[in-house]
């Protein structure tokens, strides 16, 4: 679907997916249906998974190097202030004046 060559195209494979999947994967078909609803500067950020990753991996390389927490309280704790930290190096989203539009359903 995302290398279809025209938008008709597009459109006729994403009703087929949903035909097909709508009773096992409701939310998936959902998720599809609405991914071509945002402009298209949001389309790096919205096809990638990496900045999840790449956030909770500090927080596990910490833990390990650590040897663990100690306590739930301390590792919670610990969890929070490299969150913090990290999220002082994420890119901003691509296109984020158009969000109030995306909202607003335009």
């Amino acid at each position: 679907m995302m290398n279809a060559a025209t938008k008709a195209e597009c459109e006729r494979l994403t009703a087929t997916f949903a035909t097909g999947y709508e009773a096992k994967c409701p939310k998936a078909v959902k998720s599809l249906q609405t991914h071509f609803d945002f402009p298209a500067e949001h389309g790096k950020r919205l096809r990638t998974t990496n900045p999840i990753k790449s956030t909770f991996a500090t927080v596990k390389l910490r833990q390990r190097v650590t040897k663990g927490a100690g306590s739930r309280k301390a590792g919670l704790a610990m969890a929070y202030r490299l969150l913090l930290l990290a999220e002082a190096s994420w890119g901003r989203l691509n296109g984020h004046e158009l969000l109030p539009l995306v909202r607003a359903g335009i």
